[in-house]
């Protein structure tokens, strides 16, 4: 098994998106990339705490490639955005993954590569160490799953979904 942690906006939607690719076992909203202890949702949503809301993806490389997780996380957010992703603005929806040790910084490194092929040179997607992860609270683990009628999951979590469930579909879970 292997963990990747990204930042791509609302965590929200990462945790959605990921759910539904076989070979994914758990996901994981956080945060992380900040100075605060012990962050809490209100004080990252304060931008004031340095964090990024991100999710712990961890998965089986046998069943989907590493690869195809990282070209999911560039397809489902738009790593062209500075410090916001559509209305969600601030530091704390930046696009930014967070390596665990060298193998991780290059694979991140190779994806942004790969990604500028599709999104052209303007990709602020930051490659950070991966510091200290501080798992959400409760009501934001799963939070699609558990309440898909939302606004914000309607209007913003549905297309992504729906975007990764056609180019990924091979992926899918049955």
């Amino acid at each position: 098994m292997q963990t990747f942690v990204v930042a791509g906006g609302c965590f929200w939607c990462l945790d959605a998106v990921y759910r539904v690719l076989r070979g994914v076992s758990d996901v994981v909203s956080g945060y992380t990339g900040g100075t605060t202890a012990n962050p809490t949702y209100e004080a990252v949503c304060s931008g004031r705490t340095g964090h990024a809301e991100a999710v712990a993806v961890t998965f089986d490389p046998d069943v989907i490639p590493a690869s195809v997780i990282l070209d999911v996380f560039f397809t489902l957010h738009d790593p062209t955005q500075l410090n916001r992703q559509g209305n969600d603005v601030g530091t704390q929806y930046r696009s930014a993954m967070f390596f665990t040790d060298d193998e991780q910084k290059q694979l991140f490194e190779t994806a942004r590569d790969r990604a500028n092929e599709w999104w052209g040179s303007a990709i602020t997607t930051t490659i950070e160490p991966l510091g200290d992860y501080h798992e959400a609270e409760k009501y934001h683990q799963d939070f699609f799953n558990k309440h898909p009628g939302q606004g914000y999951c309607m209007a913003v979590a549905v297309p992504k979904v729906n975007k990764i469930r056609k180019s990924y579909s091979h992926y899918l879970v049955s």
